[in-house]
């Protein structure tokens, strides 16, 4: 079964990284998410995907919880984790914004019953 890995990294308690995709269909951010890869744990692919889609490193990886997708067997799995270190840098193949936010100043965001809004 295909996992989708969502993740997200914050660098303080009152900052979030958010990330806008190509594969969006409006202007709106979420967190970044790929694809968990043969051989990989679901934790290695959430730290995997942070670093390759932002070039940011991340610790204490924590699971939130997980979501049925819209796709047959898939499954999307939810982490938070801590900023450790790296300067913020796209993957413009993947990605056309991304950028910290305060909690309390979030840009347009996935709806209520999205587990990327739950995270």
């Amino acid at each position: 079964m295909p996992t989708r890995v969502l993740a997200f990294a914050e660098s303080r308690c009152d900052e979030i990284l958010l990330v806008q995709s190509h594969n969006f269909s409006g202007d709106y951010y979420g967190l970044v998410a790929g694809f968990c890869e043969t051989g990989e744990t679901l934790e290695e692919s959430a730290c995997r995907e942070i670093w390759e889609e932002t070039g940011l490193r991340v610790r204490n990886l924590r699971y939130c919880g997980s979501q049925p997708w819209p796709y047959p067997s898939v499954l999307m799995v939810g982490f938070s984790a801590e900023y450790e270190s790296g300067e913020l840098s796209l993957q413009r193949s993947e990605l056309r914004k991304g950028q910290w936010f305060r909690r309390n100043a979030l840009p347009r965001i996935p709806g209520t019953v999205s587990l990327a809004r739950q995270l």
